[in-house]
Protein backbone atom coordinates (compact mmCIF):
# COMPACT_ATOMS: atom_id res chain seq x y z
CA UNK A 1 0.00 0.00 0.00
CA UNK A 2 1.67 3.46 -0.78
CA UNK A 3 1.92 6.22 1.53
CA UNK A 4 0.13 9.52 1.14
CA UNK A 5 2.44 12.05 0.17
CA UNK A 6 1.87 15.48 2.05
CA UNK A 7 1.07 18.26 0.20
CA UNK A 8 2.36 21.83 0.69
CA UNK A 9 -1.28 22.34 2.32
CA UNK A 10 -0.68 20.03 4.99
CA UNK A 11 3.08 21.08 5.21
CA UNK A 12 2.26 24.25 5.83
CA UNK A 13 -0.97 23.07 8.25
CA UNK A 14 1.66 21.36 10.31
CA UNK A 15 4.17 24.20 10.18
CA UNK A 16 1.59 26.41 11.65
CA UNK A 17 0.99 24.20 14.30
CA UNK A 18 4.36 23.46 15.37
CA UNK A 19 4.82 27.28 15.72
CA UNK A 20 1.66 28.35 17.36
CA UNK A 21 2.24 26.01 20.11
CA UNK A 22 5.63 27.19 21.56
CA UNK A 23 5.03 30.64 19.78
CA UNK A 24 4.07 32.66 23.38
CA UNK A 25 4.35 35.86 24.85
CA UNK A 26 7.80 35.57 25.84
CA UNK A 27 8.44 35.09 22.31
CA UNK A 28 7.27 37.83 21.39
CA UNK A 29 8.10 40.26 24.26
CA UNK A 30 11.95 39.64 24.52
CA UNK A 31 12.93 40.75 21.39
CA UNK A 32 11.10 43.65 21.83
CA UNK A 33 12.76 44.55 24.75
CA UNK A 34 16.60 43.09 23.33
CA UNK A 35 15.54 45.88 20.68
CA UNK A 36 15.43 48.75 22.97
CA UNK A 37 18.21 46.83 25.36
CA UNK A 38 20.43 46.79 22.69
CA UNK A 39 19.45 49.70 20.47
CA UNK A 40 22.13 50.79 17.71
CA UNK A 41 23.89 47.17 18.51
CA UNK A 42 20.64 45.05 17.79
CA UNK A 43 22.69 43.36 14.89
CA UNK A 44 25.09 41.65 16.96
CA UNK A 45 22.58 41.36 19.62
CA UNK A 46 19.88 39.50 17.72
CA UNK A 47 22.60 37.22 15.66
CA UNK A 48 23.14 36.00 19.04
CA UNK A 49 19.23 35.62 20.18
CA UNK A 50 19.18 33.66 16.91
CA UNK A 51 21.42 31.00 18.32
CA UNK A 52 19.77 29.84 21.34
CA UNK A 53 16.32 31.51 20.36
CA UNK A 54 15.90 29.84 17.01
CA UNK A 55 18.46 27.41 16.17
CA UNK A 56 18.65 25.33 19.27
CA UNK A 57 14.66 24.90 19.49
CA UNK A 58 15.02 23.96 15.38
CA UNK A 59 17.64 21.03 16.89
CA UNK A 60 15.25 19.48 19.28
CA UNK A 61 12.65 19.26 16.44
CA UNK A 62 15.38 17.42 14.52
CA UNK A 63 16.89 15.87 17.19
CA UNK A 64 13.65 13.99 17.25
CA UNK A 65 13.32 13.28 13.67
CA UNK A 66 16.51 11.83 13.70
CA UNK A 67 16.34 9.54 16.15
CA UNK A 68 12.73 8.67 15.30
CA UNK A 69 11.71 9.84 19.01
CA UNK A 70 7.91 10.47 20.04
CA UNK A 71 8.03 12.09 23.25
CA UNK A 72 10.78 13.06 26.16
CA UNK A 73 10.74 9.55 27.45
CA UNK A 74 11.91 8.25 23.53
CA UNK A 75 14.80 10.49 23.43
CA UNK A 76 15.97 10.67 26.98
CA UNK A 77 15.49 6.39 26.95
CA UNK A 78 19.09 5.52 26.09
CA UNK A 79 20.56 6.56 29.90
CA UNK A 80 18.32 4.40 31.41
CA UNK A 81 14.15 3.89 31.99
CA UNK A 82 13.86 5.43 35.07
CA UNK A 83 15.77 8.61 33.74
CA UNK A 84 13.44 9.12 30.90
CA UNK A 85 10.36 8.71 33.27
CA UNK A 86 12.32 11.84 35.99
CA UNK A 87 12.92 13.56 32.70
CA UNK A 88 8.98 13.60 31.25
CA UNK A 89 8.10 14.24 35.13
CA UNK A 90 10.32 16.98 35.28
CA UNK A 91 10.05 18.68 32.20
CA UNK A 92 6.23 18.84 32.20
CA UNK A 93 5.88 19.97 35.22
CA UNK A 94 7.86 22.87 34.85
CA UNK A 95 6.14 23.58 31.90
CA UNK A 96 2.91 22.77 33.41
CA UNK A 97 1.13 23.16 36.18
CA UNK A 98 3.82 24.91 38.07
CA UNK A 99 5.44 27.43 35.53
CA UNK A 100 5.13 28.01 32.41
CA UNK A 101 1.31 27.38 31.75
CA UNK A 102 0.13 29.67 34.49
CA UNK A 103 2.34 31.86 33.00
CA UNK A 104 0.48 32.11 30.05
CA UNK A 105 -2.90 33.15 31.54
CA UNK A 106 -0.79 35.62 33.98
CA UNK A 107 0.94 37.13 31.10
CA UNK A 108 -2.66 37.64 28.97
CA UNK A 109 -3.79 39.02 31.99
CA UNK A 110 -1.37 41.95 32.76
CA UNK A 111 -1.17 43.39 29.73
CA UNK A 112 -4.45 42.78 27.92
CA UNK A 113 -6.98 43.08 31.02
CA UNK A 114 -5.64 44.55 34.33
CA UNK A 115 -4.88 48.36 32.28
CA UNK A 116 -8.40 48.38 32.58
CA UNK A 117 -9.45 47.44 35.71
CA UNK A 118 -9.41 48.76 38.57
CA UNK A 119 -6.58 48.23 41.57
CA UNK A 120 -9.45 47.30 44.31
CA UNK A 121 -10.53 44.58 41.61
CA UNK A 122 -7.40 42.68 40.26
CA UNK A 123 -7.50 40.25 42.33
CA UNK A 124 -11.44 38.92 41.28
CA UNK A 125 -10.85 40.22 37.60
CA UNK A 126 -7.26 37.25 37.75
CA UNK A 127 -9.87 34.59 38.88
CA UNK A 128 -12.53 35.23 36.88
CA UNK A 129 -10.19 35.62 33.21
CA UNK A 130 -8.04 32.44 34.65
CA UNK A 131 -10.99 30.48 35.28
CA UNK A 132 -12.33 31.32 31.83
CA UNK A 133 -8.73 30.57 30.39
CA UNK A 134 -8.09 27.32 31.29
CA UNK A 135 -11.87 26.03 31.17
CA UNK A 136 -11.49 27.29 27.42
CA UNK A 137 -8.06 25.45 27.19
CA UNK A 138 -9.74 22.15 28.83
CA UNK A 139 -12.59 22.44 26.15
CA UNK A 140 -10.54 22.80 23.24
CA UNK A 141 -7.99 20.25 24.03
CA UNK A 142 -10.00 17.35 25.54
CA UNK A 143 -9.91 15.43 21.43
CA UNK A 144 -6.63 15.53 20.62
CA UNK A 145 -7.21 16.16 17.25
CA UNK A 146 -8.44 20.25 18.10
CA UNK A 147 -5.21 20.68 18.39
CA UNK A 148 -4.66 21.04 14.89
CA UNK A 149 -8.04 21.85 14.09
CA UNK A 150 -7.74 25.10 16.50
CA UNK A 151 -4.22 26.14 16.51
CA UNK A 152 -2.86 25.29 12.80
CA UNK A 153 -6.49 26.20 11.27
CA UNK A 154 -7.51 29.13 13.82
CA UNK A 155 -5.66 30.95 16.35
CA UNK A 156 -2.44 30.91 14.95
CA UNK A 157 -3.19 32.70 11.66
CA UNK A 158 -5.32 35.21 13.40
CA UNK A 159 -2.27 35.78 15.73
CA UNK A 160 -0.11 36.11 12.77
CA UNK A 161 -2.78 38.67 11.01
CA UNK A 162 -2.83 40.92 14.14
CA UNK A 163 1.08 41.08 14.19
CA UNK A 164 1.35 41.67 11.40
CA UNK A 165 -0.62 44.66 11.24
CA UNK A 166 1.47 46.45 13.87
CA UNK A 167 4.53 45.70 11.91
CA UNK A 168 4.05 46.90 9.10
CA UNK A 169 2.67 49.89 10.50
CA UNK A 170 5.78 49.98 12.15
CA UNK A 171 7.65 49.96 8.81
CA UNK A 172 5.10 52.55 6.98
CA UNK A 173 5.42 54.78 9.82
CA UNK A 174 8.86 54.44 11.74
CA UNK A 175 8.95 55.58 15.35
CA UNK A 176 12.70 56.24 14.89
CA UNK A 177 16.08 55.01 12.86
CA UNK A 178 18.27 52.11 14.25
CA UNK A 179 20.95 54.40 15.82
CA UNK A 180 19.95 54.54 19.12
CA UNK A 181 21.67 54.27 22.79
CA UNK A 182 22.77 51.08 23.81
CA UNK A 183 22.24 49.94 27.52
CA UNK A 184 23.74 47.67 29.92
CA UNK A 185 25.72 44.67 28.90
CA UNK A 186 24.96 44.97 25.08
CA UNK A 187 27.43 47.58 25.27
CA UNK A 188 30.25 45.90 26.07
CA UNK A 189 29.66 42.22 24.27
CA UNK A 190 26.10 42.66 22.84
CA UNK A 191 26.41 38.60 20.74
CA UNK A 192 26.76 37.17 24.00
CA UNK A 193 24.41 39.01 25.66
CA UNK A 194 21.84 37.79 22.78
CA UNK A 195 22.70 34.31 23.25
CA UNK A 196 21.73 34.77 27.17
CA UNK A 197 18.61 36.12 26.21
CA UNK A 198 17.31 33.55 23.74
CA UNK A 199 18.56 30.72 26.19
CA UNK A 200 15.78 32.38 28.67
CA UNK A 201 12.92 31.85 26.15
CA UNK A 202 13.37 27.77 26.79
CA UNK A 203 12.24 26.88 23.30
CA UNK A 204 14.28 24.00 23.40
CA UNK A 205 12.52 23.03 26.14
CA UNK A 206 9.08 23.48 25.18
CA UNK A 207 9.79 22.05 21.52
CA UNK A 208 10.95 18.47 22.57
CA UNK A 209 7.68 18.41 25.39
CA UNK A 210 5.54 19.42 22.22
CA UNK A 211 7.04 16.97 20.02
CA UNK A 212 4.16 14.35 21.25
CA UNK A 213 1.36 16.09 20.46
CA UNK A 214 2.67 17.59 17.12
CA UNK A 215 3.45 13.31 16.26
CA UNK A 216 -0.37 12.72 17.55
CA UNK A 217 -1.40 15.26 15.08
CA UNK A 218 0.14 14.55 12.05
CA UNK A 219 -0.27 10.61 12.92
CA UNK A 220 -4.21 12.35 12.98
CA UNK A 221 -3.65 13.45 9.56
CA UNK A 222 -3.33 10.09 8.08
CA UNK A 223 0.83 9.56 7.85
CA UNK A 224 2.42 7.13 9.28
CA UNK A 225 5.23 6.20 11.49
CA UNK A 226 7.65 6.17 8.92
CA UNK A 227 6.86 9.59 7.20
CA UNK A 228 6.71 11.27 10.79
CA UNK A 229 10.11 12.00 11.29
CA UNK A 230 10.93 13.53 8.27
CA UNK A 231 7.52 16.02 8.07
CA UNK A 232 8.89 17.30 11.56
CA UNK A 233 12.30 18.36 9.99
CA UNK A 234 10.73 20.26 7.13
CA UNK A 235 7.59 21.62 9.36
CA UNK A 236 10.24 22.40 12.07
CA UNK A 237 12.72 24.30 9.99
CA UNK A 238 10.00 26.34 8.34
CA UNK A 239 8.30 27.72 11.70
CA UNK A 240 11.87 28.29 12.81
CA UNK A 241 12.40 30.53 9.91
CA UNK A 242 9.06 31.68 10.74
CA UNK A 243 10.01 32.61 13.73
CA UNK A 244 13.33 33.81 12.98
CA UNK A 245 11.83 36.84 10.93
CA UNK A 246 9.39 37.60 13.63
CA UNK A 247 12.01 37.81 16.27
CA UNK A 248 14.26 40.29 13.77
CA UNK A 249 11.30 42.06 12.69
CA UNK A 250 9.83 42.75 16.50
CA UNK A 251 13.89 43.69 17.60
CA UNK A 252 13.89 46.70 15.68
CA UNK A 253 10.36 47.73 16.41
CA UNK A 254 12.07 47.60 20.29
CA UNK A 255 15.46 49.75 18.46
CA UNK A 256 12.98 52.29 16.87
CA UNK A 257 10.26 52.88 19.23
CA UNK A 258 13.22 54.52 21.22
CA UNK A 259 12.87 57.83 18.92
CA UNK A 260 9.99 58.69 20.70
CA UNK A 261 9.89 56.80 23.92
CA UNK A 262 12.39 55.62 26.69
CA UNK A 263 13.35 51.92 27.90
CA UNK A 264 10.64 50.23 29.31
CA UNK A 265 10.93 48.31 32.72
CA UNK A 266 9.72 44.88 30.37
CA UNK A 267 8.81 44.01 27.20
CA UNK A 268 5.71 43.43 27.37
CA UNK A 269 5.11 47.05 28.75
CA UNK A 270 7.65 48.43 25.74
CA UNK A 271 5.25 46.35 23.08
CA UNK A 272 1.76 47.18 24.72
CA UNK A 273 3.59 50.99 24.40
CA UNK A 274 4.37 50.61 20.72
CA UNK A 275 0.84 49.07 20.06
CA UNK A 276 -0.54 52.26 22.03
CA UNK A 277 1.32 54.60 19.49
CA UNK A 278 0.12 53.26 16.43
CA UNK A 279 -4.19 52.14 17.60
CA UNK A 280 -4.92 54.80 20.09
CA UNK A 281 -7.79 53.81 22.45
CA UNK A 282 -7.90 50.74 20.59
CA UNK A 283 -4.18 49.84 20.98
CA UNK A 284 -5.14 48.17 25.03
CA UNK A 285 -7.86 45.65 23.55
CA UNK A 286 -5.66 44.62 20.67
CA UNK A 287 -2.38 44.23 23.04
CA UNK A 288 -5.09 41.90 24.72
CA UNK A 289 -6.26 39.90 21.78
CA UNK A 290 -2.48 39.54 20.07
CA UNK A 291 -1.06 38.43 23.97
CA UNK A 292 -4.04 36.52 24.72
CA UNK A 293 -4.24 34.24 21.15
CA UNK A 294 -0.19 33.63 21.78
CA UNK A 295 -0.37 32.49 25.05
CA UNK A 296 -3.20 30.45 24.68
CA UNK A 297 -1.85 27.94 21.81
CA UNK A 298 0.89 27.81 23.40
CA UNK A 299 -1.08 26.66 26.93
CA UNK A 300 -2.83 24.22 24.45
CA UNK A 301 0.13 22.79 23.19
CA UNK A 302 1.35 22.69 26.99
CA UNK A 303 -1.77 21.01 28.51
CA UNK A 304 -1.93 18.53 25.64
CA UNK A 305 1.34 17.54 25.57
CA UNK A 306 1.87 16.69 29.56
CA UNK A 307 -1.44 15.37 29.23
CA UNK A 308 -0.36 12.40 26.31
CA UNK A 309 3.51 12.19 27.61
CA UNK A 310 2.05 11.15 31.12
CA UNK A 311 -0.36 8.87 29.85
CA UNK A 312 2.04 7.60 28.22
CA UNK A 313 4.05 6.99 30.69
CA UNK A 314 1.24 6.60 33.82
CA UNK A 315 -1.01 4.79 31.61
CA UNK A 316 -3.39 3.99 34.24
CA UNK A 317 -3.85 7.16 34.64
CA UNK A 318 -6.26 8.85 31.62
CA UNK A 319 -5.67 11.72 28.92
CA UNK A 320 -8.49 13.65 30.26
CA UNK A 321 -7.61 13.22 34.06
CA UNK A 322 -3.83 14.30 32.84
CA UNK A 323 -6.09 17.21 31.06
CA UNK A 324 -7.91 18.13 34.61
CA UNK A 325 -4.64 17.87 36.33
CA UNK A 326 -2.85 20.67 34.43
CA UNK A 327 -5.31 23.27 33.58
CA UNK A 328 -7.00 22.75 37.45
CA UNK A 329 -3.13 23.24 38.95
CA UNK A 330 -2.42 26.34 36.30
CA UNK A 331 -5.94 27.45 37.62
CA UNK A 332 -4.65 27.57 41.38
CA UNK A 333 -0.72 28.27 40.49
CA UNK A 334 -1.96 31.20 38.50
CA UNK A 335 -4.15 32.63 41.35
CA UNK A 336 -1.93 31.79 44.44
CA UNK A 337 1.22 34.26 43.56
CA UNK A 338 2.77 33.30 40.53
CA UNK A 339 5.58 35.66 41.34
CA UNK A 340 6.51 32.79 44.38
CA UNK A 341 6.14 30.13 41.85
CA UNK A 342 8.65 31.85 39.53
CA UNK A 343 11.43 32.04 42.12
CA UNK A 344 10.83 28.31 43.28
CA UNK A 345 10.99 27.29 39.62
CA UNK A 346 13.94 28.73 37.99
CA UNK A 347 16.23 26.72 40.18
CA UNK A 348 14.44 23.56 38.77
CA UNK A 349 14.98 24.97 35.32
CA UNK A 350 18.31 25.75 35.54
CA UNK A 351 18.82 21.56 36.47
CA UNK A 352 16.80 20.43 34.00
CA UNK A 353 18.29 22.58 30.91
CA UNK A 354 21.73 21.47 30.78
CA UNK A 355 20.31 18.01 30.70
CA UNK A 356 17.89 19.02 27.91
CA UNK A 357 20.39 20.36 25.47
CA UNK A 358 22.76 17.35 25.89
CA UNK A 359 19.95 15.00 24.99
CA UNK A 360 18.57 17.92 22.10
CA UNK A 361 23.15 17.60 20.74
CA UNK A 362 23.27 13.81 21.53
CA UNK A 363 20.15 13.25 19.19
CA UNK A 364 20.75 15.80 16.59
CA UNK A 365 24.66 13.57 16.80
CA UNK A 366 22.81 9.72 16.01
CA UNK A 367 24.66 9.20 12.92
CA UNK A 368 27.58 9.12 15.15
CA UNK A 369 26.23 8.21 18.32
CA UNK A 370 23.77 6.10 17.41
CA UNK A 371 21.76 5.95 20.89
CA UNK A 372 25.20 4.50 22.75
CA UNK A 373 23.64 3.81 25.76
CA UNK A 374 27.41 4.28 27.27
CA UNK A 375 27.61 7.97 25.83
CA UNK A 376 24.71 9.13 26.92
CA UNK A 377 24.97 7.95 30.64
CA UNK A 378 28.50 9.26 30.60
CA UNK A 379 27.70 13.02 29.12
CA UNK A 380 24.74 12.97 31.56
CA UNK A 381 27.13 12.00 34.72
CA UNK A 382 29.34 14.29 33.66
CA UNK A 383 26.82 17.39 33.87
CA UNK A 384 24.83 16.18 37.03
CA UNK A 385 27.04 18.07 39.61
CA UNK A 386 27.37 21.77 37.03
CA UNK A 387 23.47 20.90 36.57
CA UNK A 388 23.27 21.25 40.56
CA UNK A 389 25.55 23.85 41.18
CA UNK A 390 23.45 26.11 38.28
CA UNK A 391 20.39 25.26 40.28
CA UNK A 392 21.74 26.23 43.92
CA UNK A 393 23.11 29.39 42.64
CA UNK A 394 19.61 30.04 40.93
CA UNK A 395 18.15 29.35 44.25
CA UNK A 396 17.30 31.73 47.31
CA UNK A 397 20.31 29.91 49.06
CA UNK A 398 22.43 31.77 46.70
CA UNK A 399 23.21 34.48 49.21
CA UNK A 400 24.36 32.05 51.83
CA UNK A 401 28.18 32.47 52.74
CA UNK A 402 28.66 28.76 52.42
CA UNK A 403 26.70 28.98 49.20
CA UNK A 404 29.35 31.96 47.89
CA UNK A 405 32.15 30.03 48.77
CA UNK A 406 30.59 27.26 46.16
CA UNK A 407 30.34 29.47 43.86
CA UNK A 408 33.97 31.09 44.44
CA UNK A 409 35.14 27.95 43.27
CA UNK A 410 32.65 26.69 40.99
CA UNK A 411 33.01 29.99 38.77
CA UNK A 412 37.16 30.10 39.10
CA UNK A 413 37.42 26.00 37.97
CA UNK A 414 34.82 25.50 35.26
CA UNK A 415 34.97 28.17 31.93
CA UNK A 416 31.35 29.89 31.37
CA UNK A 417 30.17 28.63 34.55
CA UNK A 418 29.45 32.22 35.56
CA UNK A 419 27.23 32.53 32.73
CA UNK A 420 25.30 29.55 33.35
CA UNK A 421 27.33 27.65 31.01
CA UNK A 422 29.30 25.14 33.53
CA UNK A 423 27.61 21.93 32.26
CA UNK A 424 29.55 22.79 28.51
CA UNK A 425 32.82 21.84 29.68
CA UNK A 426 31.71 18.53 31.27
CA UNK A 427 29.43 17.46 28.77
CA UNK A 428 32.34 17.57 25.80
CA UNK A 429 34.60 15.84 28.23
CA UNK A 430 31.99 13.38 29.58
CA UNK A 431 31.59 12.68 25.29
CA UNK A 432 35.62 12.06 25.10
CA UNK A 433 35.64 9.88 28.05
CA UNK A 434 32.81 7.43 26.83
CA UNK A 435 34.75 7.36 22.95
CA UNK A 436 38.02 6.34 24.55
CA UNK A 437 35.40 3.86 26.36
CA UNK A 438 33.98 2.57 23.27
CA UNK A 439 37.33 2.10 21.58
CA UNK A 440 39.17 -0.29 24.69
CA UNK A 441 36.06 -2.20 24.48
CA UNK A 442 35.84 -2.75 20.58
CA UNK A 443 39.85 -3.42 20.84
CA UNK A 444 38.87 -6.17 23.66
CA UNK A 445 35.95 -7.47 21.57
CA UNK A 446 38.22 -7.74 18.50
Amino acid sequence: MQEQRASKRQLLLITSLIFGLFFGAGNLIFPVQLGQLAGGHVWPAISGFLLTGALLPFLAMLGMALTKSTSVFDIAKPVAPWFATIMVVAIHFSLGPLFATPRTAATAFAMGIAPLIPTAYQQLAMLIFSAIFFLMVYRLTLKESNLTKWVGKYLNPLFLILLAVILLLALIMPMGGLDQKVSGAYKVAPAFQGILEGYNTMDCLALLAFAVSVVYAVKNMGFSDKQVPKLLAKSGLLAILLESLIYIATALLGVTSLGIMPVSDNGGTALSNVIIHYTGNVGILMTGLIVTLAVFTTAMGLSASFSQDLHKVFPKISYKNWLRVITVGSFITANAGLTKIIAFSIPALMIIYPFTLALTILAVLNKWVKQSPIMYRTVMAFITIPALLDGLLASPAKSTDWALQVADVYHAIIPLAAEGFGWVLPAIIGALVAMVWQAIQRKQTA
